[in-house]
């Protein structure tokens, strides 16, 4: 049995990434590979992608190997051709070269993700009964001491005017990173409250599924 705290942990968002480094196809396999041409990602890196696989799109993910012309994608199992169809994944991959952390952080609220289900009931039936069908569409709010001077203020400014999708993570004690693709929206107003912290809010929504990595 394991349990850990979030005490002590940190969560940054992307500041700057390289091009985009275009993949003209990914292989059907437990460990996703890229065919590329020229490329100069290195192990360890971590890439934000864009795909024809509307499962795979927006995912941020680190390079397991690297070759000029190969990038093995660490952990992203696309054997399922029914949610991967071969031939039609290709896309970019944009590495994030500098984070910034986004600090003084007073709350962490998670919503949506819920599993979603059609009620099905045939004539014969005495019940009813659930099939799943999707998953709700998933945010996370980030509350923060409003602090306009600090670094991060201007990157994320700039993500909520960009409304592009943006790589972020969440890095917990013991070498745990959880990594996240969203639409980031920044508050420009701070709440005001007589006695206590003014605060703003950064909003994320999730674009695919987070991942994370234990190493």
């Amino acid at each position: 049995m394991g349990y850990k705290l979030p005490n002590g942990g940190t969560f940054q968002h992307a500041a700057t990434y390289a091009a985009a480094l275009a993949f003209t196809s990914v292989s059907n396999a437990t460990e996703a590979v890229a065919t590329v041409v020229d490329a100069d990602l290195v192990v360890g890196d971590i890439v934000l992608i864009e795909s024809g696989w509307s499962t795979l799109n927006g995912r941020v993910v680190r390079v397991k190997a690297a070759t000029a012309v190969s990038i093995t994608l660490e952990d992203i199992d696309t054997s399922d051709t029914q949610s991967f169809p071969a031939g039609s994944g290709g896309g970019t991959l944009k590495k994030i070269e500098t984070w910034v952390q986004i600090p003084q952080i007073t709350d962490v609220a998670f919503s949506g993700g819920e599993q979603q289900y059609t009620d099905v009931v045939f004539l014969e039936d005495k019940q009813g009964r659930q099939v799943p069908t999707d998953k709700s569409a998933a945010s996370m709010v980030l509350t923060i001491a409003d602090d306009p001077g600090k670094p991060f203020v201007k990157v994320l400014e700039a993500a909520d005017a960009g409304r592009k999708v943006e790589a972020a993570r969440l890095n917990l004690p013991g070498n745990d990173t959880i990594y996240y693709g969203a639409y980031t929206s920044f508050s420009k107003q701070p709440t005001v409250s007589r006695g206590n912290v003014l605060t703003r809010t950064v909003n994320l929504a999730l674009q695919a599924e987070p991942t994370r990595y234990l190493a």
